[in-house]
Order: structure tokens, then C-alpha cells, then sequence
């Protein structure tokens, strides 16, 4: 429609003291309730605290009419995404990260990258298809030596951004507030109007898509006396119209949106991609401050979630299972333990499902994620049967995440997984993992309902020795079971000598953990020939011996060793969450 405006969520994210609220306020035109730390904490301590929400609007190139009609002039509203930058508040840069269509890596000139400004940019990589750099502070640079000290800036940030995604992105230097915060309003702000050219040239207009199930990111909850409670947020999916019911899903409300408003302006209706005010009565503010509010119904809460994973690269360490992340979805974060797998080995290179998990497959458990460095970097050769080949790594892996308190998400959404326990002052990355949600486990009883579907096994592998033939047909073996071990579970299972010959565990052989082996009878017997004349030693002695003799030697007695070991191996599966335990061998 004529003057419809085009929303985009750009993000303004950096170090701490970078003049990112400062360079909103210099590109802003219309503020939000939630704009330029309007916190009383956020003016006591002189930093932003939570996310900042302020606007623009610049006109859009006018686009072909139909025949006949004038055409009509579209605005492109710029919404700023304001995000703080101290370190502990990295869980809500995550958060405002997610809604964002560019993103503004704000650095302070007389700086270079720092801790957090490293942070925001792998945020960045995760949720963000485009980067616009922004130098601030220039008027701090001697004027002198400014444009020397800019352009040698510039080069370093090329440099960072030559192993990202965002190589090649341009780079432009501002001073948002000359003289600092104390100067006075008069100095004007330098570079802003070639800011607003170049976002304009980088921003794409988003495809949006009015369809769907409603859905909201809520970001701050307020009453106003005489109206109501608003909740202003971004729409992430779906339209919405005053009148419309909408739900609270952690809280299990459902209220009917009174009034909408966009930046002050009174709406009557937003769709997927706009930054909306909704005013709905009776709801006290405190129950929500930040979450998600959607259509009755279409939003459902879960106790544990199967996710897709890719590790961070610059987190040091490993990702190990039973270990516990912070687990960011959407504005919640909650800690979340983690259990690691893979496809089977002979299915790693096969192409990622990225919107679903397959149930009919069977995964192999992995004790941490595997990557090249955990690949390479071991000094053991893989020589366990179904483990990665050396320098192999999956093409997806993926993980069963257990939460400690439920989360309400869609499905598909963001996962970032991370450490935010790690020192703050520690010149380290933070985040691990990210990944998305591919498969919600609603009932709070999962672990019996609906885990014995998830067929992820670990391979186990057992070595022992044959320890002497009874005849052709048939082998003692040991060293394969502990004493205490119930061998009962293993019969009927098929083992391999290093000799060539299958065999099927038969029984128990005394106390002491050894065992009968069977071996298959074919057309020219069970052991061949050369196998019986390894074992020949212990043929004989048996041969000689008297019932009595015999007796006591099966009581423990030498026997003397066959001419070389004779190996026995025992290979099988073992479902993770089989609760019956049952040991598994391909046919």
C-alpha cells in the first residue's frame, strides 16, 4: 500500500564504551520506551544494560506500479537493535542478536578489536548474513595523524574479517558524539549521513512472509496508567491485528490485543519482520519481562530438545557429553546438560538434514564432538570398529539436550550454547556451540516415553584369547569377562578368532569367568587345520591325560600354551537409552 513501511532490524553491538548507544542516538529519528538507556540503573552506571530500541526512516527507491496507478513511494523504517556491551549481559546480546537483519560492529578507533567486540562478531557470524563495520571515536585521533591512524585501523579490521564470513565488508569511520558524553549537544556528529548511504546500500529488503502461526519476541514489559500493560517486541513469524487473541505461552495466558502501536504510531495491524508495541489489559507486567507471545495454541514447552550442533571454532576445549552449558534460545537461557552423536561411520559424508530428525536412523554415541583437532590429535590409531577413520569427521552431528528448567520455543530456532560461568576478564571466547532445534520432547516424562525411540548405541569391543580346543568343534576361552561377570547374557553372541573361525559363545566354563565356544560345523569341520595345529600343544596334553588328571586340570591346573595366541574378539551394539540393555549385533 502506498507509504508502507519497509522494517529492517539492524544491530548495534561492540565493546563496552564503544559509543554504541551514542551512534544510535546520533542515526535515530524516533525513540522507543526502550531507547538510549532510559534505565535509571543504565544512567546510575553510565552503561546499557538492555537492549535499546530506536529508528530511522529513509525513502525506498519507488517501485514499478501497475498500469495506470501512480507509483507509490515506500519508506525503509531502520530499526536500531541497541545491545550492551558489558560482558556479563552476553546472554541478552544473544538475545537481540536473533531479530536482527544487519548487524553494526561498533569499534572504538583509539582500541582496535577487544574481548567483547571478538564476541559480538562470532554472534554475528551465527545470526547475521551481513556486516557493516563502524569506527568510532575519529575526533579522539589528532587531526594530524587521523586519516594515517584510520586507515591503518582499517587494514587490522580487513585482516580480522579475512577468516569470517564477513570478509570484505566495509568498514567507515563516525565520531557519533564528538568531545564525548559531557560535550555539549551543539558539536555536531561526524560521518552519520555517509553511515545512513552505506546502510541503505547494504541493507536487503527482507522477504516477509504475513502467514504462519503468530509469533513474538518480547523484549520489555510495561503497564502505561489508564491503558493497560504493553509488550513491545519484533514479530518473528505470522501477522497480527488489533482485536486478535494472543498467548503467553510460559505463563499459559491468553489475552486480546486492545491497541498496537509502531514507534508511537497507532497501528491496526503488523506482520513477520516489524518492531510492534501491544497494549492487552488485566496482565501484570512483572509476570513477563522478556519471552515470547504467540497465537493460542501454536507454541509448545519443552522439557528436552534433539539439536543439530556445530562447534564454535575459537572456543578452546572440548565439548564433552554429560558436561552442562548455558543454553540460549530465543531470550531465555537456562543450563542444559548434553549427550554427543553422530551418524553410524559408514553414513558421514552423507548431506545434513537441517529442518528434521530422522527417528529410522541409528546414530553412534560420541563421549565428546568430534573435530579435527579431537580426530587428528589423538595419538591412539582408531582401531575400534565403527569409530571415525583417522581425520574423518561427520558431516552433521548432533545432540540430545536435557534442561533444567522448561523452555517455550518454536521448532527450528536458534540454539547457542555456551560457558558464561568463564571468567569475564579472561581473554577467552564464551560461546561453544550453536546450533538449531530440530525436535522438541514436550512430556515431562520423556526419558521413559520417548528416549527409547532414539536409537543412539555405543559399540562396545572385547578382546580375549582361546585358551585351549576341546575338540574340533569347540574352544575354552578366557581373559574375554570378569569373574563376576553373568556370561548367561552373552551366549548366542558371535565371536571372531585370529585365526580366521566364527564362533557363537555356548555357556559359562567354571567359576572363574572363561567360556565355551562353539564353533560351526561345515562340510570340512569347525577348526581348520592349521588353527588345530596352533592348538595342538594343548590337544595332546589332554590326549595323555587320565579322567582324574583331567578333572584337576579344569580345576585350574597348567597346561602348557599353545605354539602362538590365539585371539578372540567380541564385538556388539548397546542401545544409550534401551532400558532393557540388550547387546545387538549386525547380521
Amino acid at each position: 500500500m502506498a507509504g508502507r513501511r519497509v522494517n529492517v532490524n539492524v544491530g548495534v553491538l561492540g565493546h563496552i564504551d564503544s559509543g554504541k548507544t551514542a551512534l544510535a542516538r546520533a542515526l535515530s529519528t524516533t525513540a522507543s520506551t526502550a531507547a538510549f538507556d532510559k534505565q535509571p540503573q543504565s544512567r546510575e552506571r553510565g552503561i546499557t544494560l538492555d537492549l535499546g530500541f530506536s529508528c530511522f526512516a529513509v525513502p525506498l527507491a519507488a517501485h514499478p506500479a501497475a498500469p495506470g496507478a501512480e507509483p507509490a513511494e515506500r519508506l525503509l523504517q531502520v530499526t536500531l537493535v541497541d545491545c550492551p556491551g558489558h560482558a556479563s549481559l552476553i546472554r541478552t546480546i544473544i538475545g537481540g542478536a536473533q531479530i536482527i537483519d544487519l548487524m553494526m560492529l561498533v569499534i572504538d578507533v583509539t582500541k582496535g578489536m577487544q574481548t567483547q567486540s571478538a564476541e559480538c562478531l562470532v554472534i554475528g557470524q551465527i545470526a547475521c548474513q551481513k556486516l557493516v563495520v563502524v569506527l568510532n571515536k575519529i575526533d579522539l585521533l589528532p587531526e594530524d595523524k587521523r586519516q594515517a591512524a584510520i586507515d591503518k585501523m582499517t587494514k587490522k579490521m580487513q585482516k580480522t574479517l579475512e577468516n569470517t564470513k564477513f570478509r570484505g565488508a566495509p568498514i567507515i569511520p563516525v565520531a557519533a558524539k564528538p568531545g564525548g558524553p559531557e560535550a555539549p549537544e551543539t558539536e555536531a556528529p561526524q560521518g552519520i549521513s555517509e553511515l545512513i548511504e552505506l546502510l541503505k546500500s547494504q541493507i536487503s529488503i527482507p522477504t516477509r512472509d504475513p502467514s504462519g502461526p503468530f509469533l513474538m519476541s518480547v523484549d520489555h514489559c510495561f503497564s502505561i496508567k489508564g491503558q493497560g500493560t504493553v509488550m513491545t517486541g519484533t514479530i518473528l513469524s505470522g501477522s497480527i491485528s488489533v482485536g486478535d487473541s494472543v498467548e503467553i505461552p510460559a505463563l499459559k495466558v491468553v489475552k486480546k490485543v486492545k491497541t498496537m502501536q509502531m514507534f508511537h504510531t497507532p497501528v491496526t495491524s503488523a506482520m513477520q519482520g516489524d518492531r510492534l508495541g501491544i497494549c492487552v489489559t488485566q496482565f501484570d507486567p512483572k509476570l513477563l519481562e522478556r519471552g515470547l507471545v504467540c497465537a493460542p495454541e501454536s507454541l509448545h514447552t519443552v522439557h528436552a530438545a534433539l539439536i543439530s550442533v556445530e562447534k564454535i571454532p575459537y572456543f578452546r576445549g572440548p565439548l564433552q557429553t554429560k558436561a552442562k552449558f548455558h543454553i540460549t534460545v530465543g531470550h531465555e537461557t537456562v543450563m542444559g546438560r548434553l549427550l554427543f552423536f553422530s551418524p553410524a561411520p559408514d553414513r558421514f559424508d552423507q548431506e545434513p538434514m537441517l529442518d528434521s530428525f530422522d527417528f529410522s536412523q541409528e546414530y553412534l554415541f560420541q563421549e565428546h564432538y568430534l573435530c579435527r583437532d579431537s580426530v587428528t590429535g589423538s595419538d591412539e590409531a582408531p582401531s575400534k570398529v565403527g569409530q571415525p577413520g583417522e581425520g574423518r569427521c561427520p558431516r552433521q552431528q548432533w545432540a540430545l539436550v536435557e534442561f533444567e528448567k522448561p523452555v517455550t520455543c518454536p521448532r527450528l530456532c536458534l540454539v547457542i550454547g555456551s560457558r558464561l560461568d568463564t571468567d569475564i576478564h579472561a581473554n577467552t571466547c564464551r560461546l561453544a556451540f550453536h546450533g538449531t532445534l530440530l525436535h522438541g520432547l514436550e512430556d515431562r516424562n520423556y526419558a521413559e516415553s520417548c528416549l527409547p525411540s532414539l536409537k543412539v548405541y555405543k559399540l562396545k569391543h572385547k578382546q580375549g584369547l582361546v585358551e585351549r580346543a576341546m575338540d574340533d568343534y569347540s574352544v575354552i576361552g578366557r581373559s574375554l569377562f570378569k569373574k563376576e561377570t553373568n556370561i548367561q547374557l552373552f551366549v548366542g553372541l558371535r565371536v571372531h578368532l585370529s585365526t580366521g573361525e566364527l564362533g557363537i559363545i555356548d555357556s559359562a566354563f567354571g567359576q572363574s569367568g572363561k567360556f565355551k565356544v562353539h564353533i560351526p560345523g561345515k562340510a570340512v569341520g569347525g577348526l581348520s587345520p592349521e588353527s588345530k595345529k596352533i592348538l595342538t600343544p594343548a590337544l595332546k596334553k589332554r590326549g595323555r591325560a587320565g579322567r582324574g588328571e583331567a578333572a584337576r586340570s579344569e580345576e585350574g591346573a597348567e597346561r602348557p600354551e599353545p605354539t602362538q595366541h590365539v585371539a578372540l574378539s567380541l564385538s556388539f551394539k548397546r542401545y544409550v537409552f534401551d532400558t532393557h540393555k540388550r547387546m545387538v549385533q549386525s547380521p
